[in-house]
């Protein structure tokens, strides 16, 4: 197909499928049955679903999930993953029931503070713009009133506004660096307006300031917008136990720390333990509807905020007693966007108690840390394909096309086997040909 499409968003749903079918597969008719094929049957459920993006063809379904048995500050939760890697959901369950008998996990919201930027061109005397600034502080501020009073009445609102000088980094280049409190809701739209109020206030107060030179008055607005780097806006997750009761489990406490601290000082390990660590992190957050692209691009920011990227999770002995914690930068809504349209958004959320967003932000915490717990606890003793492998037979069993008796016989027989996609293939043939 070499001729682009045009008006491609105004055409019916019917329209679009039929045009990708027929111009970019090769058998447009079972192409068009598999997208509809999963459509939600119900009409009103499918339309919610389409009019969440644009150019809606189908679904695309990602398995939704439970891990259980998860104490968090003295309260029982079974938390909804959303994910389709093999193992996550087998994982976090085991080191919930792990930790379930040794006090289970303590959590606690450090900080919600949330960040926005006015980023803009001033060519001229950083002095004065100063004074500008001091003196047009408050009426940025009242300029967004409209917009935050309800916020304000709920208890958020602005946090602060600083002018930032980064002339140093690019000619001219300055900041209004401001800092939110959005209490149960993300609040991304919240202070993307509250920004560009901004830019307008600022720009048109700077245009009438009878301190500066007529250049000077021409303020460039570059952009407004919120950030994903919000360090602190900060949650921590811990479990501790003495150490002998720690290694009743078959661990050793000493090895564990090694292998945690290994991570701390080398980026090629700490990349692939931290992303064990948003292996649980990201199945709660798309569970919960919220923005799992924004938490991972925070996140990793986040452990690199010392100079060099690092883990997030952390481990000591200290008097006998073993303790392992995370702390990550999450923000996160239960009010707004997804989670009062997705019906199974609203759901996951309601088997987690309807939690507010600092209790989510504790949640998710310990998902990440029970995800780590559980990946480094089999590193440390029987390596990571043995388990990884097994949660991943019935993927392989589904690809080679085995029947529901031949599934049956082969878990049953890799129950104390090595599994590989050789060893099953083999297996698989030694029954079919019997």
């Amino acid at each position: 197909m070499d001729t682009p499409v045009e008006g491609f968003s105004k055409r019916s749903k019917a329209e679009k499928i039929a045009y990708i079918a027929e111009h970019f597969t090769k058998d447009p008719k079972a192409s068009k049955k598999l997208l509809e094929q999963y459509w939600n049957p119900d009409p009103a459920v499918q339309k919610l679903h389409d009019e969440f993006i644009e150019n809606t063809i189908s679904n695309y379904y990602l398995p939704f999930a439970i891990a259980p048995n998860f104490l968090i500050n003295e309260k029982l939760y079974v938390i909804p993953m959303a994910i389709e890697e093999s193992s996550v959901v087998a994982a976090a369950s085991k080191a919930a029931k792990f930790w379930l008998d040794r006090g289970g996990f303590k959590a606690k919201v450090i900080d919600t503070e949330k960040v926005g930027q006015v980023h803009f061109i001033y060519r001229g005397d950083a002095q004065k713009l100063q004074h500008f600034f001091e003196a047009l502080k408050q009426k940025l501020i009242q300029s967004v009133s409209s917009i935050t009073q309800n916020m304000e009445k709920r208890g958020g609102g602005i946090k602060n506004i600083e002018l930032r000088d980064l002339n140093d980094k690019i000619e001219g280049y300055h900041q209004l660096h401001c800092t939110f409190e959005t209490l149960d809701a993300m609040g991304a739209n919240f202070i993307n307006s509250c920004l560009e109020q901004f830019a307008k206030t600022l720009k048109d107060e700077a245009a009438s300031y009878a301190n500066f030179t007529p250049e000077e008055q021409q303020i460039e607005v570059v952009m407004s917008i919120l950030s994903n780097y919000v360090p602190h806006c900060l949650v921590r997750a811990e479990v501790s136990c003495p150490v002998a009761q720690f290694e009743e489990g078959g661990i050793s406490a000493e090895k564990f720390v090694q292998a945690v601290n290994i991570a701390k000082v080398e980026p090629y390990r700490a990349v692939t333990h931290n992303k064990g660590i948003m292996n649980g992190v990201d199945a709660v957050v798309l569970a919960t509807g919220n923005d799992f692209r924004a938490v991972e691009a925070g996140v990793h920011a986040y452990a690199s905020k010392d100079g060099q990227y690092s883990s997030l999770t952390h481990a000591s002995i200290k008097d006998g007693t073993f303790t392992f914690w995370i702390e990550l930068p999450l923000a996160l809504g239960t009010v707004g966007g997804l989670t009062s349209l997705h019906p199974l958004v609203k759901l996951g959320l309601e088997i987690l108690q309807n939690p507010t967003a600092k209790e989510l932000m504790q949640i998710v915490a310990v998902a990440g840390l029970a995800q780590n717990f559980a990946a480094l606890r089999s590193l440390v003793t029987t390596g990571i394909q043995k388990g990884h492998m097994k949660m991943h037979l019935m993927n392989m069993l589904n690809q080679m096309g085995a029947s529901e008796s031949e599934k049956q016989q082969l878990v049953q027989y890799f129950k104390d086997r090595t599994v590989t996609n050789a060893s099953v293939k083999e297996a698989l043939e030694k029954i079919q040909s019997q």
